[in-house]
């Protein structure tokens, strides 16, 4: 049986050097893993590969030259240096990073055909051929994007694709069709017609040993940061100001062994969502996403502090969320917590922490449990077959929140009950509604002293 690339990866043959990322006293087994040290690796400038300021042309032919070069002599950095530098994809290999140095602006392109060929890629949990994302690693090992300096995503095209018209909503249903009757991933060529399905900014597909540290993002087609079936993470020090249709900061897929630390996410769409696929792909690809930490970091903006789902059919489990924040002058923050599913997603969910969070105002709750979320999909397309998730084992612990419309807001539903949530030094100063608006829930407790 042939291994699979996170089965087969080694580090054998790498000249690079590693850091080891420990998590001490998370309340489940999280593994020590390593993530490639880039800091004494080869340089590789793309001006030395003939890319020159403000020309587009010149700058995507020097990457590819530059990444090339420093993947041949066995890992390396491809230098960006001060200035602005405008370019297409940006396609890794194993054992390079892109050095953004400071005063640096690297600018995406919004024309979609700078994105083609299609590239293996997802959309909204299901496997296609898609554009490329901005930014792209397939079955790499070692790779990562390090720097002071900025990603910025020119969004002329992609603002326009945020509409979602009705070619859109028609292909998104066609991808549903196919990926439900296990047509071929090869077969579904998202890329044809008016199915304006915008890419990831980044996207690290089935990789193990990634690193991102220090950079800025600004701007995004769809989701910014996607580590899909990937191994060995770590997110620490980025900055992602992003408002865009499905700007999450960071959604780990099907991936495992995460440390996501001290970053700032500015969003318009949840700072940190977990998921792992959707319905039929999720199940056939069975990797559930699993030891994800994020720590010490501050949101501005957001839908969630950290939601999980709604595409988590693979599975999620060994979550740690703490001593993170959130911008008391702006109350757009719906949860600190929010966990959604519905009657097709099946996997499960379990052994989920959040502790040490402080925040102002929140438009919503505490903690949101919801197993009936389907958004526009809900009348768009069938359910061909159900499986309910099994949610348990949810903990909360020593957070304060200043005002909001409840504490918790559980639906469980009532064939499946959510199992054990515990809130614990949970305190909130002003509670608009009923604080505890719960359903189908088993085992639940809350320290009711505090309210």
């Amino acid at each position: 049986m042939l291994q699979s690339p996170l089965e087969a990866a080694t580090h054998e043959t790498s000249t690079l050097a590693y850091e080891t990322i420990s998590v001490e006293n998370a309340p489940f087994e999280m593994p020590s893993f390593e993530v490639p040290d880039f800091s004494k690796a080869s340089r590789f400038s793309i001006e030395d590969f003939g890319a020159m300021e403000n020309n587009q042309a010149s700058v995507s032919k020097a990457f590819a030259a530059a990444i090339e070069a420093a993947h041949v002599a066995g890992g390396g950095q491809v230098v960006v240096p001060e200035g602005h530098w405008p370019t297409g994809k940006i396609h890794l290999k194993s054992g390079v990073c892109l050095n953004l140095e400071k005063g640096s602006v690297l600018e995406f392109s919004s024309n979609p055909e700078d994105y083609l060929p299609a590239v293996q890629s997802t959309w909204e949990g299901m496997e296609c051929f898609n554009y490329s994302p901005l930014i792209y690693a397939f079955e790499c090992e070692n790779v990562g994007i390090i720097g002071e300096g900025k990603l910025y995503a020119n969004l002329d095209t992609w603002k326009i694709w945020y509409k979602r018209p009705p070619e859109h909503l028609e292909a998104s249903k066609r991808l549903y069709e196919m990926a439900s009757h296990d047509v071929p991933v090869e077969d579904r060529d998202m890329t044809t017609g008016e199915a304006n399905m915008r890419p990831q900014f980044i996207q690290f597909n089935r990789c193990v040993g990634v690193r991102l540290e220090g950079i800025s993002i600004e701007n995004s087609p769809f989701w910014v940061i996607h580590p899909f079936m990937s191994r060995d993470v770590l997110v620490r020090g980025v900055k992602v100001k992003a408002f865009g249709h499905n700007n999450d900061g960071v959604d780990p897929e099907m991936s495992q062994n995460i440390l996501i630390e001290d970053c700032v996410f500015d969003q318009g769409d949840d700072a940190i969502a977990i998921k792992s696929g959707r319905n039929r792909d999720a199940w056939r690809l069975d990797m559930p996403t699993r030891n994800v930490v994020v720590r010490n970091c501050v949101v501005k903006n957001g839908h969630q502090l950290c939601a999980i789902g709604s595409e988590l059919s693979g599975g999620v489990e060994n979550v740690l969320v703490e001593n993170c924040s959130l911008d008391k002058d702006i109350e757009n923050v719906g949860h600190l917590l929010f966990i959604k599913t519905n009657e097709r997603r099946g996997g499960f969910v379990r052994n989920i922490y959040m502790r040490n969070v402080d925040a102002g105002g929140l438009r919503y709750g505490v903690l949101g449990i919801e197993t009936d979320v389907l958004y526009q999909w809900k009348n768009l397309v069938p359910t061909y077959e159900t499986r309910l998730t099994p949610i348990e084992d949810v903990y909360v612990e020593n957070v304060d929140v200043e005002q909001a419309k409840y504490v918790t807001k559980i639906e469980g539903q009532l064939e499946l009950p959510v199992e054990r949530v515990v809130l614990k030094s949970v305190r909130v100063g002003k509670v608009e509604e009923r604080g505890l608006q719960n359903t189908n829930v088993n085992d639940f407790s809350f320290n009711k002293e505090a309210m």
